[in-house]
C-alpha cells in the first residue's frame, strides 16, 4: 500500500508504534515532508564504495566482522538467547569514533514482547543514548499486519535523516522472524499457495526489499547501515 509518514528532524529522541503514530504522550510531530514507506531501491551505480565503519564497542564485532558503514551485518541467534542484550549494548556504545559528523540510531522490534520493550527503553534512557534513539515498537499483541508495514515505516525514517539530514544512520531491526511469521499468517489468511514451511514464496525478495535499502549514495552525505536481529527456527 502507498502509505506515507510525516518525518522531520524531531523524530530523533521520540517513540512510535508500528506505523510511526507517536505513543511517548509528547504530541505529535510537526512533519517536514511526507515520505512512502516502501521507498526506493537505490540505483546500483549511484552507490559509493564504503570505507569507514562504525565502532560497536563489541570486540568480535570490530575486530573479525567489522561493521562498515552502509552494509549489513546480521545477528543470528535462537529462542532465549541473549540478542537483546546485545542490541541494546550495541546502541549503547556505538560510534563513529574518532570523527564529528552526526550519527543515531532507528531501533525497530517487531512483535516483541512488553517487557523486552520496556528493557530497550528503559536501557537507552539510563544510559543517556535515548536523544539520538528514534524507537518503532510493535508490540506482541499489536496487528499482525502492522508488524510488516515497521521495518518499512523504520528504514523510511532512516533515509530521510540519512539522505536528507546527512547523518550517519544505524539500523537496527529485532526480530527479522516475527516479520516473516507475520507474512505467513497473513499470506495464508489470503489463501495464498504456502512454499517452503508455510512461509510465502515472496518472502524472500521481501526481505531482499528490505535489506536492500542499507547504503552510501555519492554526493550524499549520510549513510544507512543495517543489523538485522533473526532468532532462526528450528
Amino acid at each position: 500500500h502507498p502509505m506515507e509518514i510525516g518525518l522531520s528532524e524531531e523524530i530523533l529522541g521520540r517513540t512510535f508504534d508500528g506505523i510511526g503514530k507517536p505513543i511517548d504522550r509528547m504530541g505529535p510531530i510537526d512533519a517536514e515532508v511526507k515520505r512512502n514507506v516502501n521507498g526506493l531501491p537505490l540505483n546500483p551505480v549511484t552507490r559509493k564504495y564504503p570505507r569507514n565503519y562504525i565502532h560497536t564497542g563489541i570486540s568480535a564485532i570490530d575486530g573479525l566482522t567489522t561493521l562498515i558503514r552502509g552494509q549489513k551485518l546480521p545477528i543470528f541467534s535462537g529462542n532465549g538467547l541473549p540478542h537483546d542484550q546485545l542490541a541494546a549494548q550495541i546502541v549503547q556504545q556505538a560510534s563513529l569514533g574518532d570523527s564529528d559528523e552526526k550519527f543515531a540510531i532507528v531501533f525497530a522490534a517487531m512483535g516483541v514482547k512488553y517487557d523486552v520493550a520496556e528493557f530497550f527503553r528503559r536501557t537507552f534512557e539510563e544510559s543517556g543514548v535515548s536523544d539520538h534513539v528514534v524507537m518503532f515498537l510493535n508490540l506482541a499483541n499489536d496487528p499482525v499486519v502492522e508488524r510488516l508495514i515497521t521495518p518499512k515505516v523504520a528504514l523510511t525514517a532512516a533515509e530521510y535523516l540519512a539522505f536528507e539530514k546527512g547523518m550517519h544512520i544505524l539500523v537496527i531491526l529485532t526480530d527479522i522472524t516475527s516479520f516473516c511469521e507475520a507474512m505467513r499468517e497473513v499470506s495464508s489468511s489470503r489463501g495464498e499457495i504456502p512454499s517452503r514451511k508455510g512461509y510465502p514464496g515472496y518472502l524472500y525478495s521481501e526481505l531482499a526489499t528490505l535489506y536492500e535499502r542499507a547504503g552510501i549514495v555519492q554526493g550524499v552525505e549520510g549513510s544507512v547501515t543495517q543489523i538485522p536481529i533473526l532468532t532462526m527456527p528450528n
